[in-house]
This record gives structure tokens, C-alpha cells and sequence, in this order.
């Protein structure tokens, strides 16, 4: 079984979310299993290009047109050894030779050209693969590229799958620029169409064979509350999947992570995480004896992030617990005002670091105590389950894959986390109180550490899912 995965981030090629992270592990756990499997994706001007440019092999160069537009672009694969599966990289001239993955004027140009190279190389390789799975709006067109566009009419028995990671991200705009697209036939042009507007997002999900999300339960949230996509993808639930996307523990492994300052495992789970403590404590002037929860993120609205501050004053300044509180994460610039003005005001128990950091965001999740996850849109959430696989105990809103992967603590002995119900400054507050007293329990609390490390959130599971659908779409293809 041959399966070609599009996608506009791959981890480490290039990360902005979690996107990233489980395109750059899904083809890792298939080729495990037999699976060949590979990625298509933009070239970046970024520092891994950079560095790996001794790597990248041309394998065809040619010319995309968007209107009357032409763009010159080369295709390049990175050598299978580097990541452990095939990578194609499509370079355009003008359009994906930038340093960032978005946040261009012109990013409608620069994927829908992208998408139009990458069908133009699945026509080009010899052994066409079984299954196109696309990642989110950024690859919309391709399902109806292959199925409706003229030039891809020997593509429209490949069957096609949709991941959505977040619906919120549709990347829809206006009939001006359907000049842009593939040559298709105009009475097809409601396939592209919702609401007036051209959507990528709805076009996939009206084109692709299956739809999966990244948790089931974030499936059954989409049906009521999708940005506007609600009505269609209640309409084709019967094509759509809950799958689960799961943590590569090649990556995350406390035992052998190089970004740690000290490394352990679940028999010396308790002094390993001191040391990492004791570094984050140490860097950032806190109180090594107090437990510490740290919040990862991006500072945008889906992730609670705009109720930190207001949070973190309440439960240090007003409540006066005993408790630190250190924030790594960039975004809105109102919130990265707001948490350094605040730091100013409380430099004793609560500190930032406004950017991203990888190695620093590995060393929280090694000795941090709790994770801070107030989202109000968390589709599945990969960073409760670094947490977990790193014996941090989570804080969770009840809402996306955040609800199918943590038990709160007081629901008996199977429960490890600690689940917010209600996204508002009051209820965060009141889920680190009950953190605090979770860490006074230190008996209790390193058992629930060493139930946390024991979890099973690995690929292997939700491989084998992926693997299932593929089956069942493939039979189709051949009825």
C-alpha cells in the first residue's frame, strides 16, 4: 500500500501547531508497519532547508500557471534516511520560497499553486498511490482537483482523505480569484462554493472520500459548532471518523530526550524531574519548592489565552496561593503585554517567556508539575500528552480531544488530570487551587505521576486505525 500524505507543515521541517507534529510522525509509524508512505510539502527558506540543502535532490522541474501568471517550480526529495520516510518538497519561485509557512499576502496564490504542482507530481510518478490523504484547508483542492479538474482525469479513482485539524482555519475567498484554479467544468463550480465564497475547506470536505478528525469527540463538536460548516459536515458524517492522533514516542521519551537536563524513566521518574525543575526554577527565579504550573501555547483566543492574566493575578495576588506560575508562549500582542506587565507586578512567583522555544517547551514538560490547558477549541491536543508521557499532570478544558484523553482526578482511581468545565477566569483559578492540593498529597501525587507515564498515547493505535480506512476506501476504488 502506497499512501501520499499533502500537507503545508511537517515536524521538523517546518512547525507552526500541532499539524506539524503528526505529519512528521503518522508516515514514521506507517512505514513501521509496512506501509510505504511519504509527504508532499512547500519549500520553506527556513534553517532546515538550509541545513539539509546536501540533501535535496531534484527530481523534476516545470511551470504552474495561476491565471495568466507563470511561476517556475522544482521539485526536490529529501533523502528517506533524514526522517525515516520520503519527503517532496515543491519549490515555486516567488510563492513557497519564503521563510515562514503563512502570513503572506498572497498565501491564497501560494497554496493553491502548491496544491496544482502536487497533483502535477502524483501525475507524474510511475506507481500511483493507493490513497491521497490531505491536511486541512491548505490541500482542499485536491480532492476535487483530482475527481473534477481536466488535467487530472487519470487521478479520479484515487481515492482522497480529508484530515481536519482545526475548522476554525478555512482559508475561503472571493470568485475573483477562480481563475487560479484547475481548468474544471463550470456546472461542478458549487463543489468549491459555501456561502459565496470560494472555501478550500468545504470543498475538500464535499470532494474527499473520508473526512477523519483528530479526536471522536471533536467529530461530534464540528456537527454543532464548525465556523459555519456545521449543516455540511452533519451532511457527510456518514463518510467521517474520529481518529485520535497520538504522541511519537521516538521524539518524546524522557529516557533518551537530549533537550532534558536530566533525563529519566518511571523507575527514577521523581529525581529526574527535580533536576528539570530545579533548571526551570534556577532560569527563571522561582521557588523550587512550590509547585509549578506552566502553560504552552499559542496567545489566541481558541486556547483561553486572553484569561491568563486576569488568572494568574487572581490566584497569586487576590487568592495568595502557593504556587508558581510560568508561561512559555507568543501571539496576540495585547496578551504578551498584559503577562509582561504582570510579571512586573509579581516577579516572585509567576514569570514568561514570550517566543517559542522547543527545547525550553521539553524542559517544562520534564519538570513543570502541571499543565495549563484552558482552551476553548483544543481539536485534539498533543501537548496532554507530551505532559502525561512526561509524568506531568494535565489541566484541561472538557472540550475537543481533550475530553477523550483525560479523566478528572476525582473520578476514582482511573482518573490522573484535573478538568475544567467552564472556560472562565473563576474556574482556571479554582483548577489550580485544586492542583496545589493535589501537590500537598506528595504520596498521592507521585503515584498520579507514575499513572500518567504508564498511559498508551503512542501512534501505533491510531495507525492501525488509518490503516482500516485506507483498506475500505481502496475496496471502493475497485468496485
Amino acid at each position: 500500500m502506497q499512501i501520499i500524505h499533502i500537507s503545508a507543515e511537517c515536524f521538523p521541517i517546518a512547525k507552526v501547531g500541532g499539524l506539524a507534529d503528526v505529519v512528521g510522525a503518522l508516515p514514521k509509524y506507517q512505514e513501521a508497519s509496512g506501509v510505504s508512505s511519504s509527504v508532499v510539502m512547500p519549500f520553506y527558506d527556513n534553517k532546515f532547508t538550509q541545513s539539509n540543502n546536501k540533501k535535496l535532490k531534484t527530481i523534476t522541474k516545470g511551470i504552474v500557471s495561476l491565471g495568466n501568471q507563470n511561476f517556475d517550480y522544482v521539485i526536490l526529495k529529501l533523502n528517506k534516511n533524514v526522517l525515516g520516510f520520503d519527503v517532496h518538497l515543491i519549490k515555486i519561485d516567488g510563492l513557497t520560497d519564503k521563510e515562514n509557512v503563512y502570513g503572506y499576502p498572497n498565501d491564497v496564490e501560494r497554496f493553491v499553486a502548491f496544491q496544482k504542482v502536487a497533483c502535477d507530481y502524483i501525475l507524474l510518478v510511475k506507481n500511483k498511490p493507493n490513497v491521497v490523504h490531505c491536511h486541512d484547508h491548505h490541500t482542499g483542492f485536491i480532492p476535487f482537483f483530482m475527481g473534477h479538474g481536466f488535467k487530472y482525469s487519470l487521478l479520479k479513482n484515487i481515492p482522497s482523505v480529508l484530515t481536519i485539524h482545526n475548522a476554525q482555519y478555512q482559508g475561503d475567498f472571493e470568485y475573483d480569484k477562480m481563475h487560479y484554479l484547475a481548468n474544471f467544468n463550470i456546472e461542478n463550480a458549487g463543489l468549491i462554493d459555501w456561502y459565496g465564497r470560494i472555501n478550500p475547506l468545504a470543498t475538500a470536505i464535499k470532494c474527499a472520500w473520508k473526512i477523519t478528525t483528530v479526536s471522536p469527540n471533536y467529530l461530534n463538536e464540528l456537527q454543532e459548532i464548525a465556523n459555519g460548516l456545521e449543516g455540511l459536515l452533519r451532511n457527510e458524517k456518514e463518510k467521517s471518523l474520529g481518529i485520535l492522533n497520538g504522541v511519537d514516542t521516538g521524539v518524546w521519551n524522557p529516557k533518551t530526550d537530549f533537550m532534558l537536563v536530566s533525563n529519566f524513566d518511571l523507575r527514577s521518574v521523581n529525581k529526574g524531574r527535580k533536576g528539570n525543575k530545579e533548571a526551570l526554577c534556577k532560569k527563571f527565579g522561582l521557588d523550587e519548592s512550590l509547585p509549578l504550573v506552566a502553560f504552552i501555547g499559542r496567545f489566541v483566543y481558541e486556547k483561553g489565552s486572553d484569561l491568563l492574566a486576569d488568572a494568574v493575578y487572581n490566584v497569586l495576588e487576590v487568592q495568595k496561593q502557593k504556587v508558581n506560575i510560568l508561561v512559555l508562549g507568543s501571539g496576540n500582542p495585547e496578551t504578551e503585554k498584559e503577562l509582561n506587565d504582570l510579571k512586573e507586578k509579581i516577579p516572585t512567583n509567576f514569570n514568561t517567556y514570550i517566543g517559542y522555544s522547543e527545547e525550553l517547551s521539553h524542559v517544562i514538560y520534564g519538570g513543570a508539575d502541571f499543565l495549563l490547558m484552558p482552551s476553548r477549541v483544543e481539536p485534539c491536543g498533543l501537548n496532554q500528552m507530551y505532559a502525561m508521557r512526561y509524568g506531568m499532570i494535565p489541566i484541561v478544558s472538557n472540550v475537543g480531544g481533550l475530553s477523550d484523553t483525560v479523566i478528572d482526578i476525582d473520578n476514582g482511581e482511573d482518573g490522573y488530570g484535573i478538568v475544567i468545565n467552564d472556560i472562565n477566569v473563576h474556574e482556571i483559578s479554582f483548577a489550580i487551587q485544586r492542583a496545589v492540593d493535589v501537590y500537598a498529597n506528595a504520596t498521592f501525587f507521585k503515584a498520579k505521576r507514575k499513572q500518567l507515564m504508564k498511559i498508551e498515547n503512542s501512534w501505533n493505535k491510531s495507525a492501525k486505525e488509518y490503516l482500516k480506512m485506507y483498506e475500505s476506501i481502496i475496496k471502493l476504488s475497485k468496485k
